[in-house]
């Protein structure tokens, strides 16, 4: 009997849902299997008429880049009844279907998990009632249950990020950017106030993002009675150490230590009264959960919907019901009623004022956040302890610019200062190291770094040789340099390996260096994630989103040529996020059959109906199989049934503003590099290393296996684990009449 699969979308909706649904429908009907969507949650569960619709593959095309659910979701109070129960197994059961995927919050998903245990005992009352018979009873005497959580607030245990979340940091960074702005201007005071209920991940999360001045979360009120007080002497100082803007994060669920509700307007009157100045609310209310799912949602919500297909084909009648998750990075499989459970838990330890329990229930990432968070918006540093040795850092740039460079450097620079050493900013590199330009960092050397792109210290790709590492040598001799901190790319990494073979010969490279990843190539050893990755990826999906409206209005296939060098990260994860039915990688190679192949695929789809074709190609996909040949190909064999255009988006995926997710991972990489060179110098050992994330874990390499972990000829990792999403990817753009 061939499986037919619902799938419902409930509760509040988040961006990304739209990514999910479309990744369950395809996955479902590749894998022989019925697909039913169900229209306006559990509402049209109940209801039943119309509202249970057999999905093809086109009927999610063109849906990745919408925001909200094209499937609609409602509150439904008849489903929290057994009457309201009753009648949606029976409108299952009617419709065959035996499994339900269902894509929402905590609420959504426990209804879920009550509706399978109930399910043995809602088809007897049905067989007694008379409203089906024993043998629709006995085709259907279990039902299997699969949840995607998907919230903006992050706030479900267990999976390190919930579906819309990214996209809602995205409204927030964005938001905050341009108050900045203008708050920087009038030398005003801003309270923002952000979603997230009983979880403070966005509130905490946009304010490390954004360089905001004060943050208020539910999980960790103000440490102090007079926490008013101490919240205007913080912004008064920062005042005076020339700081011309000053915002105010405020979680909704923001509350003191005795449990008392703080409200923007609270905060407001506080602040107007204290400071004596006109201070503006924005509350960003349901903006943040509008418009267009970032790349990383619309990624994490294909491959979630992916895997809760080959769940629920799998399951067994004694499964429990699980949530698909994503944790270290990959996709797992989550109990789903102990995952709710820990979930409440948070809220009922902030409910009971437990608010150690309620951090400790959080991710250790989101704890280091908050502590990092806390040295970051000091008006000033800690005062210098004598006691204290301290150390000469220098902090460069090295390769070609990435967003969220500034971030790292910046957070390098307050932390350091903030435990009492000397930081030095380094200009333009390695060129800037081998003639000494460099300077003292304070404070105020950073303000506004957090959020802006390219480099402020400057950056070159020279890689040093010959003279160059005397001139380095003599640089750290003078300049008394204790250790080094080096952001940047491949540039970076081949330097530092070069200066440490070279030790033998210039003893003033015995200091401890870290490398931190920042390349919008993703292409450097031990990460999967470079700062600037993420940025870039987001570049890419917002130029193909508008090429996707302009091509569809005059049937036209574009190809798309990506950055990324010999590595065809951004290539492949930038074709999943915007739907392209083509991905031409390095990696894998380019033949002449392939581009046959794909031309005689346009033809049959346009002649068919198709409206619009889209490939993506990395730069050094093939060396003669280029842009414009293919092109030029598809343009010929196309004739008189569609044109060819190419889009070669060249370096404007190396501009912008850091999108959150690098400017978050920016500053927790520089903290932790920043403390391993600390360490290194209290040791008086001259480690060199590179840092990465690996798996959602932080590792340390050492810089002496650098050449054993590359493909030193195309400048890339051996290993690259996101070339096994490409089987997902090539699935699920299969062409319709719709690409996307």
């Amino acid at each position: 009997m061939t499986r037919r699969i619902g799938i419902l979308t409930s509760g509040g909706d988040a961006q990304g849902m739209n990514a999910a649904v479309r990744a369950v429908v395809r996955t479902a009907l590749d894998r022989g299997a019925e697909v039913y969507a169900i229209y306006e949650g559990y509402q049209g569960l109940v209801d039943d008429g119309d509202y249970i619709r057999k999905m093809d593959w086109d009927s999610v095309g063109g849906i990745l880049q919408l925001g909200g659910t094209i499937i609609g979701s409602a509150r439904c109070e008849a489903f929290r009844t057994r009457d309201g129960r009753r009648q949606a197994a029976k409108n299952l059961v009617k419709a065959g279907i035996d499994g339900l995927i269902v894509i929402g919050g905590d609420g959504s998903l426990t209804g879920a998990n009550i509706f399978r245990q109930e399910w043995p005992g809602l088809i007897s009352e049905l067989v007694e009632r008379g409203e089906i018979s024993a043998e629709e009873a006995a085709k259907y005497p279990n039902f299997s249950i699969v949840g995607l959580v998907g919230s903006i607030d992050n706030d479900f245990s267990g999976t390190d990020m919930t579906i819309g979340t990214d996209s809602a940091l995205h409204r927030i960074t964005e938001a905050v950017d341009a108050i900045t702005s203008t708050a920087a201007s009038h030398q005003r005071t801003f309270v923002v106030k952000v979603m997230g209920r009983n979880c403070g991940y966005l509130a905490l999360m946009g304010a490390l993002a954004c360089g905001a001045d004060w943050v208020l979360i539910p999980e960790a009120p103000p440490d102090v009675e007079n926490w008013q007080d101490v919240l205007v002497e913080r912004l008064r100082a920062g005042r005076k150490a020339g700081r011309r803007d000053s915002i105010v994060i405020l979680a909704e669920g923001a509350r003191d230590r005795n449990g008392n509700y703080i409200g923007s307007s609270d905060v407001q009157r506080l602040l107007e009264e204290k400071l004596e100045e006109e201070v503006r609310v924005t509350v960003l209310g349901h903006v943040q959960r509008g418009g267009r799912p970032s790349a990383f949602d619309r990624n994490l919500s294909t491959l979630m919907g992916y895997e809760a297909v080959n769940t629920i084909l799998s399951a067994k009648p004694e499964d429990e019901p699980v949530v698909i998750g994503i944790r270290n990075n990959r996709m797992t499989r989550l109990p789903l009623m102990e995952s709710v459970r820990k979930t409440q838990a948070v809220a009922e330890a902030i409910n009971a004022k437990d608010y150690e329990r309620a951090m400790s229930l959080r991710s250790s990432s989101f704890r280091d956040a908050f502590n990092t968070f806390k040295t970051m918006v000091r008006a000033l540093p800690h005062p210098i302890d004598p006691a204290k040795k301290r150390f000469r850092i220098a902090v460069l740039n090295a390769g070609a610019p990435a967003p969220g460079m500034n971030t790292a450097g910046r957070a390098a620079i307050r932390l350091g200062l903030d435990m009492g050493h000397i930081m030095l900013g380094v200009r333009n590199g390695f060129e800037g190291l081998i003639d000494g330009d460099m300077e003292e960092m304070n404070w105020m050397s950073v303000s506004g770094w957090a959020s802006r792109g390219g480099s402020m210290l400057g950056t070159t790709r020279h890689v040093p040789k010959g003279r160059d590492l005397y001139a380095i040598a003599r640089a750290i001799e003078d300049h008394r340099i204790d250790a080094l901190l080096i952001i940047g790319g491949w540039t970076a990494y081949e330097a530092a390996y070069g200066m440490l073979k070279e030790r033998p010969n210039f003893p003033s490279f015995n200091i401890p260096m870290i490398c931190l990843p920042a390349s919008i190539n993703n292409n450097l050893p031990g990460s999967e994630f470079s700062i600037g990755a993420d940025t870039a990826l987001n570049s890419i999906v917002d130029a193909v989103d508008k090429i996707k409206q302009s091509a569809v209005a005059t049937r036209r296939c574009f190809v798309v040529e990506v950055m990324g060098h010999y590595c065809g990260y951004l290539a492949l994860m930038g074709g999943m996020a915007t739907g392209a039915e083509r991905v031409y990688l390095h990696e894998e190679g380019v033949k002449l059959r392939d581009l046959q192949v794909d031309v005689e695929k346009l033809l049959s789809g346009f002649q068919s109906g198709k409206r619009l074709g889209l490939m993506i190609r990395n730069e050094y996909a093939n060396p003669v199989y280029t842009t414009e040949f293919m092109c030029a190909l598809f343009e010929e064999e196309g004739r008189d049934v569609f044109d060819v255009r190419p889009a070669i988006l060249g370096h404007l995926q190396q501009g912008g503003d850091p999108s959150p997710f690098d400017r978050v991972q920016a500053t927790r990489l520089a903290r932790m590099c920043l403390e391993y060179l600390i360490e290194q110098c209290n040791k008086k050992e001259y480690n060199s290393a590179f840092i990465g994330m690996e798996k959602g874990q932080i590792h340390f390499h050492d810089m002496r296996d650098f050449d054993r972990m590359i493909d030193a000829e195309h400048q890339r990792p051996k290993e690259q684990w996101w070339l096994e999403l490409k089987s997902i990817a090539t699935l699920l753009a299969k062409p319709g009449s719709q690409t996307g």
